[in-house]
C-alpha cells in the first residue's frame, strides 16, 4: 500500500494549558494532531486559518463565551464540534447542541472517551457504509455522496449528527427507530442515561425542516420508544 493517510487536525479551543498540553500527547499516540487555543478570540483566528477536521470546543472560555465562538463557527462551517461542559450544566449542554453542536463531554473526563467520542464523529463523517446515494420523501431529498439535503429544492444547513438522524430515518421511512438506535449511528456511541442529546438534535431538525416550508409533524416522537418519519405534505 502506497502514500500516506491524511493527517487529521483538530483544534481545542480551552483555557486550561495543562489540558491541552495532555490531550496533545494523548492523542498523538492515535496519529491525531492537536492545536490548542486558550481563548475564543484566538480559537476564531486559528479556525478561520483552515484546515481542521473537527473542534473540541470549552463552554467556559475567558472573553467570549464557547457558545458565542460556537455561533459564529456555525455560521461559516460544519465541522463536527464536540463541547465540553462542567459536570451535572445540563442548561449550557441542551443549549451548546440547539446552537450546533455534534456531542458533547463533561468534565472531568477520561481521554480515553473523549479519543472514542473522536473517532466516532471522524469515522461518521468519512464513511458512509450504504450503498444508497439519493433518499427521498415529502419533498425531502438527502444525497448521500455529497452530503446535501433539500426541501422541495431548497438546501439545509445541517449539522453532520442531524443529517445522520435524517438520513437513518430517510432508510426506514413509517418505522419507528429508539433513541438507543439513533444515538448508536449519529453519535456512534452508546445513549446515557438522562442523554437528551438525540432529542434536542431532533428539535433542530424539525425546526429547520419547518422553516424550509415542510410540515413540522413530518418527524414524530413514539413517547417511551423513539422516532419515526412520515411524508410531508
Amino acid at each position: 500500500m502506497t502514500g500516506h493517510a491524511k493527517t487529521t487536525n483538530i483544534l481545542l479551543i480551552d483555557d486550561d494549558q495543562e489540558l491541552g498540553a495532555m490531550l496533545q500527547d494523548f492523542l498523538a499516540a492515535d496519529h491525531l494532531t492537536l492545536s490548542a487555543s486558550h481563548t475564543g478570540e484566538n480559537g476564531l483566528a486559528a479556525f478561520e486559518k483552515g484546515g481542521f477536521d473537527l473542534l473540541i470546543l470549552d463552554i467556559m472560555l475567558p472573553g467570549i463565551s464557547g457558545l458565542d465562538v460556537l455561533k459564529k463557527i456555525r455560521q461559516k462551517s460544519n465541522v463536527p464540534v464536540i463541547m465540553l461542559t462542567a459536570r451535572g450544566d445540563d442548561i449550557d449542554r441542551i443549549i451548546g447542541l440547539e446552537f450546533g453542536a455534534d456531542d458533547y463531554l463533561a468534565k472531568p473526563f477520561n481521554p480515553r472517551e473523549l479519543t472514542a467520542r473522536i473517532k466516532a464523529i471522524l469515522r461518521r463523517a468519512r464513511n458512509d457504509h450504504s450503498n444508497v446515494q439519493q433518499l427521498s420523501l415529502g419533498g425531502i431529498d438527502l444525497n448521500v455522496r455529497t452530503r446535501v439535503a433539500t426541501v422541495d429544492g431548497k438546501e439545509l444547513t445541517l449539522t453532520g449528527t442531524e443529517f445522520e438522524i435524517l438520513k437513518f430515518l430517510l432508510e426506514v421511512p413509517g418505522e419507528v427507530v429508539s433513541k438507543e438506535q439513533l444515538s448508536e449511528r449519529a453519535l456512534g456511541r452508546r445513549l446515557l442515561p438522562y442523554d437528551r442529546s438525540i432529542d434536542t438534535h431532533i428539535s433542530n431538525l424539525r425546526g429547520k425542516l419547518e422553516r424550509a416550508g415542510n410540515r413540522n409533524d413530518t418527524i414524530q416522537n413514539q413517547r417511551g420508544i423513539g422516532y419515526l418519519l412520515v411524508p410531508g405534505n
